[in-house]
């Protein structure tokens, strides 16, 4: 591990002000960035300590909606009555994503921020991984790619995103709120992570020392039909293999509203709009669910080991959404 400053933010300009500097890093829980530190992923010249800035409200905001601050702690989102109530597929996320001591020091800001858990990524033994050194090639297109991405993959890169609490987010429909030295903007969760194209080692769309502030939730959270699925290879507190975040908003038994977002399955929180169209002004129903999953799973291209995953996924938006759509 290489020699580095530390400093610790006193305020959100200031640390957006240190957050230029080359080689500057945001430290909030550190579950993630300190591992990828330790192993020599990562190299930071500077930590800028933002854990003590008052980025830790969960708020009500004027239309209705809910604002969580960015170094809220995992632990207090899932539990925090506000989130609980109006907005439980996000609480079952959450929940679901980690041990309760990771939950107790991982952030909101800095689940979003999660890095892939693809093994080529993590080992440097492993030479070819264009994620950690652009250019280099993918050994997981080739090699043991079982847990890897059937959607949004490129040539370049097939590893997955690894959060389950983006996946919630992606089903309702959240924002994230950053301020860099531009100023503060609203990035829409659908647009904040990257398909990896031909450069991913750019997981976001942040700008160079841009700073979550927070998660803003709109007014429907679907409180009465939610479910968030995660099918993994043991009951523990593994990433998932796939996960589905659903909603419904069912009124005099017709579909008014749906929400479908997968895990992993591609390099973002996987959601089309098309495919919750589909359920739309419809009565719940396997065929109407089974059309969705379809159109979710369009134009998947699964690697050498991974095709179980396509069935895999489609039967999990099915069952997620017989879990929401039935009677009350």
């Amino acid at each position: 591990m290489n020699p580095f400053a530390y400093y610790r933010a006193r305020s959100v300009d200031d640390a957006v002000r240190l957050g230029q500097s080359p080689g500057a890093h945001f430290l909030g829980g550190g579950t993630n960035l300190i591992d990828l530190t330790k192993g020599g992923i990562v190299q930071p010249l500077l930590l800028v300590d933002v854990s003590r800035l008052p980025l830790a409200e969960v708020a009500t905001l004027p239309d209705g909606g809910l604002r969580i601050g960015a170094m809220v702690r995992n632990s207090d989102a899932a539990n925090h009555a506000l989130v609980r109530d109006r907005y439980p597929l996000l609480s079952q996320a959450l929940v679901a994503g980690a041990s309760p001591q990771l939950r107790n020091m991982a952030t909101v800001g800095g689940n979003l921020l999660q890095r892939t858990r693809c093994h080529y990524f993590y080992d440097t033994a492993f030479e070819h991984c264009n994620k950690r050194a652009p250019g280099s090639g993918c050994d997981a297109t080739g090699g043991v790619n079982r847990n890897h991405a059937i959607l949004g993959a490129s040539p370049a890169c097939i590893a997955t995103h690894p959060s389950d609490m983006c996946v919630a987010l992606a089903a309702l429909r959240a924002s994230v709120r950053v301020r860099g030295p531009r100023g503060e903007r609203s990035i829409a969760l659908a647009d904040f992570h990257r398909l990896p194209g031909d450069a991913p080692q750019h997981d976001t769309t942040l700008a160079p020392g841009e700073l979550i502030v927070s998660v803003d939730l709109p007014p429907d959270g679907f409180a009465a039909r939610s479910h968030y699925l995660k099918l993994r290879d043991r009951a523990s507190y593994a990433f998932a293999l796939v996960s589905v975040a659903a909603a419904l908003d069912v009124r005099d038994g017709v579909v008014r509203d749906a929400a479908i977002a997968l895990g992993g399955v591609a390099h973002k929180p996987w959601r089309r709009p098309e495919a919750e169209a589909r359920l739309v002004g419809r009565a719940p129903g396997d065929d109407a669910f089974g059309e969705a999953a379809d159109v979710l799973l369009q134009g998947a291209r699964p690697a050498s080991q991974n095709g179980f995953k396509v069935t895999l996924a489609r039967r999990a938006v099915v069952r997620a959404l017989q879990t929401v759509g039935a009677p009350a």
